[in-house]
C-alpha cells in the first residue's frame, strides 16, 4: 500500500477481522461513520482529512472461507496525543457493513524515525562503497598486474585435469594442496610448483607424481586438512608435511603466513607421529619387527623369483594381483586394494602391486593371513607385523 507522504508524521497501523465478506469501501465507511461525533469537533475525521491533517485511509483486505482479515493504515500530521486518541478510537468499531468486526490498533509509528534509520543504513552503504573504491585506487599497479599474470599461469595436470602451477612438471620438488583456490593463492605469492589433490579421493596422477618428486603436503588447519593428510600419507609418498595455522585455510593465508608455514615443515614420519595421522589408531601393537630378508634367501627362493616376475609385469599399471594358495589370481586397481582386502582378503597368500606399501595395507594383510606383501616401495611404516614378509622392488632388484 502507498501512504500519502504529504501528511505523514505518524502512521497508525491497525488490524481488522470481520465475520463475513467486506470490501475496502465498507471499512473506510465504518471508520468515518462509527467515529463521527465520538471525539468532538476538533478530532472529527472528515474535517481533519479536509484540512490535510489526516491523510488518505489505506485498507488491504483478504477474504477466505466467509471471513475477512486486513490491515488499516492512517497517516497523521497531528501531535502524539491526538494521534494516539485516534488510534484508540478505531477499536470502538464493532461492525463493518452488515458484519460483526473487530479492529485492533497495533502501533503508532513515528515516520521520521523510520526514515532516519533508512538514511543511516544507506549512508553506511555509500560510505563503505567509497572506502572500498579508495582502497582499490591505492593498490600498487605493478603488483596488480603481476598478480593477474600469475593467476593466468594456472594449468591442468594429468588426465584428471588437476589445477597446478606451471612448474610442476619441471620442478624436482612440488607442493600438494587441497584445491584450486589454494593453487591460485600460492601463485599470487610466486610459488609455481603447487598441485591440487581435489578432495580425499587421491587421484592416480598424484600417487605417480609422489614417486618422482620431493613432495611437501600443505593442508588447511582444520579437520578436513587432517583427513587429506592422512589419505596422502597412506597412498602417496610424502616427504614433508606443513599445515596452515589452526582454523585457517591455505587459500586465505598471506604471503608471510605461507612462507612461514612452509619454512616450518617437518618430515612426514614425524608429522604422522605428532598428529596421529597416517596410522589407524586401532592398529594392535606388534611384538617385534620382521627381520629383513637375507640375500641368499632371495637367490634360493623359486617362489620369490615368480613374485619378482609378477611385479615386473605390473610396472606402471597401478594394478594389484592377489595370489591365493590355490586357484586363480585376482587383479584390481591399486585405489581399490584396501576395500578388496577387507572384503575378500582371506585365503590370499601373496599381494603384489604397483604402489607404495602403507601401514594400513600391511595391517589388513596381516589380519587376513597374507604371507607376502610386495610393492614398489614402503611408505611410513611404524610397525611391521611378524607374520608378513615384506619386499620392495629394490629388494627383488626389479627396475
Amino acid at each position: 500500500m502507498v501512504v500519502d507522504p504529504t501528511t505523514t508524521k505518524y502512521l497508525i497501523r491497525a488490524t481488522l477481522e470481520a465475520e463475513g465478506v467486506v470490501e475496502k469501501p465498507d471499512v473506510v465507511g465504518a471508520v468515518f461513520g462509527q467515529t463521527e461525533g465520538l471525539l468532538g469537533d476538533e478530532l472529527d475525521l472528515r474535517d481533519l482529512q479536509k484540512s490535510g491533517r489526516i491523510g488518505r485511509i489505506e485498507v488491504d483486505v483478504v477474504s477466505k472461507k466467509g471471513k475477512t482479515e486486513g490491515i488499516v493504515l492512517i497517516p497523521s500530521s497531528l501531535d502524539q496525543v491526538e494521534t494516539s486518541i485516534l488510534a484508540a478510537a478505531l477499536e470502538t468499531i464493532d461492525r463493518i457493513g452488515p458484519c460483526k468486526a473487530r479492529i485492533i490498533a497495533q502501533s503508532v509509528e513515528d515516520v521520521r524515525v523510520v526514515k532516519r534509520s533508512q538514511v543511516v543504513e544507506r549512508a553506511k552503504e555509500i560510505l563503505s562503497s567509497m572506502l572500498q573504491g579508495a582502497k582499490t585506487v591505492g593498490i600498487d599497479l605493478k603488483e596488480e598486474v603481476r598478480q593477474a599474470v600469475q593467476i593466468s599461469e594456472i594449468v591442468s595436470y594429468g588426465s584428471e585435469k588437476l589445477p597446478a602451477g606451471p612448474n610442476v612438471e619441471d620442478s624436482d620438488a612440488i607442493i600438494m594442496v587441497e584445491g584450486r583456490s589454494d593453487v591460485l593463492n600460492l601463485l599470487k605469492c610466486g610459488i609455481k610448483n603447487a598441485v591440487a589433490v581435489e578432495g580425499t579421493d587421491i587421484p592416480e596422477a598424484i600417487i605417480t607424481l609422489s614417486r618422482e618428486k620431493v613432495v611437501t603436503a600443505f593442508v588447511d588447519g582444520d579437520r578436513g586438512g587432517d583427513l587429506i593428510m592422512k589419505e596422502l600419507l597412506q597412498v602417496a609418498e610424502v616427504d614433508f608435511a606443513a599445515k596452515a595455522p589452526r582454523g585457517h585455510e591455505v587459500e586465505e593465508l598471506t604471503q608471510k603466513q605461507i612462507v612461514k608455514a612452509l619454512r616450518n615443515k617437518i618430515p612426514a614420519e614425524q608429522f604422522a607421529e605428532m598428529f596421529g595421522v597416517g596410522v589407524p589408531k586401532t592398529t594392535p601393537p606388534r611384538r617385534a619387527r620382521a627381520a629383513p630378508p637375507k640375500p641368499e634367501e632371495l637367490r634360493l627362493s623359486k617362489e620369490l623369483e615368480s613374485y619378482k616376475d609378477e611385479l615386473k609385469s605390473l610396472l606402471g599399471s597401478s594394478k594389484a594381483h592377489l595370489l591365493p594358495e590355490k586357484g586363480v589370481s585376482k587383479e584390481v586397481a591399486v585405489r581399490e586394494l584396501v576395500d578388496t582386502l577387507r572384503k575378500g582378503g582371506k585365503g590370499v597368500k601373496a599381494l603384489i602391486f604397483d604402489g607404495v606399501i602403507t601401514q594400513r595395507i600391511l595391517d589388513i594383510a596381516s589380519d587376513n593371513g597374507v604371507e607376502y606383501v610386495i610393492g614398489m616401495k614402503t611408505g611410513s611404516l611404524v610397525k611391521r607385523p611378524t607374520n608378513v614378509r615384506v619386499f620392495t622392488a629394490d629388494d627383488l632388484k626389479v627396475k
